[in-house]
């Protein structure tokens, strides 16, 4: 395992269900829930609410913990114009709800905001958003995935059901890995 980054990210959806995401940049890049890192001494639940606002201009309400998610790169593969290997990434993800029908702010030049029915999320979405909502929408909670993507990889295909302990406690699921674009 390389070093370790903590980070949030929500599935927030709107009164029809529909889910937020973000495009970063410019071109046809990859769409992802709304998130960010944690600050130095603060928790995940501030970080979520912090970073979702500074980035969609939503003001939210979480509503529960969808899981933890590992997402890990091939060791020893740096990023161009990095030293060393990028850093694995420690995703809390929360449920959370649209408060209000618009955002509180303008969003931050850099973000496309975009709604989408979770059954027809774009084609080109990061692999930790596809597995999320994937879990969000099927209501499970307290779920643990390792997701191992190489850089700049996306996932376009479904993921599996996530797997029940037999004791109905949910389980950690490593089956899931990133799939190219088409």
């Amino acid at each position: 395992m390389s070093a370790l980054t903590w980070a949030v990210a929500a599935v927030v959806t709107d009164d029809t269900g529909r889910v937020l995401l973000c495009q970063q940049g410019r071109g046809d890049r990859r769409r992802a829930l709304p998130g960010g890192r944690l600050r130095p001494a603060e928790s995940p639940v501030r970080a979520a609410l912090r970073d979702i606002r500074a980035e969609t201009g939503w003001d939210i309400e979480l509503t529960g913990l969808v899981g933890i998610y590992q997402v890990s790169r091939p060791s020893g593969e740096a990023a161009a114009g990095r030293a060393g290997p990028l850093p694995d990434v420690l995703v809390h993800v929360f449920r959370a709800r649209a408060a209000g029908v618009r955002p509180a702010t303008d969003p931050p030049p850099g973000c496309r905001l975009s709604w989408h029915s979770p059954d027809a999320l774009p084609e080109v979405v990061t692999p930790l958003t596809r597995a999320a909502v994937t879990d969000a929408t099927a209501g499970r909670f307290g779920v643990l995935r390792d997701i191992d993507c190489a850089p700049g990889t996306v996932a376009t295909a479904s993921l599996p059901a996530a797997r029940p302990a037999e004791d109905g406690r949910p389980t950690a699921d490593q089956d899931t890995r990133c799939a190219g674009p088409g």
